[in-house]
């Protein structure tokens, strides 16, 4: 499936990413990445630097979830896929020039990057739009909240 240029747009501004794998004894494993990218129309991209049990998992079922959400915004996108875990070679030298260039990553700290072959996307929007809620007053909400939890002066009532 291609990626849309919202999809796009979405991953690389928030960049963090909630990667679901499967462990060997069939548990869920859920790990953040705050490297996720776009690497192209049908790919996501993510490295691994201390993630050696998303890697393991990928290695003996490619099976993955990615979920990239606006905390704030209370949406974004969930997608499904096969990861590839590269640890050698020109495309893994490719993906860590990539995100030297592109986030500052120096190329020591990769210990294997994974390509995502995007097969299925769908919406998250979060059920606190259920009731009619506007978008503009969720963002309000939420902004205030985490304000409020990292004891940030804000000014939010504009």
């Amino acid at each position: 499936m291609k990626l849309t240029a919202h999809m796009k747009k979405f991953v690389e501004e928030q960049a963090l990413g909630l990667v679901a794998t499967v462990c060997p004894d069939g548990t869920p494993n859920l790990s953040l990445k705050g490297k996720t990218s776009v690497w192209d129309d049908e790919h996501l991209v993510f490295l691994h630097l201390h993630s050696p049990g998303t890697v393991a998992n990928l290695l003996r079922n490619p099976g993955v979830e990615v979920n990239v959400v606006d905390p704030i915004l209370r949406k974004g996108y969930r997608f499904k896929g096969t990861g590839r875990v590269l640890t050698e070679g020109q495309e893994f030298e490719r993906v860590c020039r990539f995100f030297e260039a592109q986030r500052g990553t120096r190329r020591e700290r990769v210990k294997a990057a994974v390509l995502v072959k995007v097969e299925s996307a769908a919406p998250l929007v979060s059920p606190v739009y259920d009731d009619g809620t506007p978008e503009r007053e969720v963002v309000r909400r939420w902004t205030r909240r985490y304000a409020d939890l990292h004891d940030l002066s804000l000014n939010l009532d504009r």
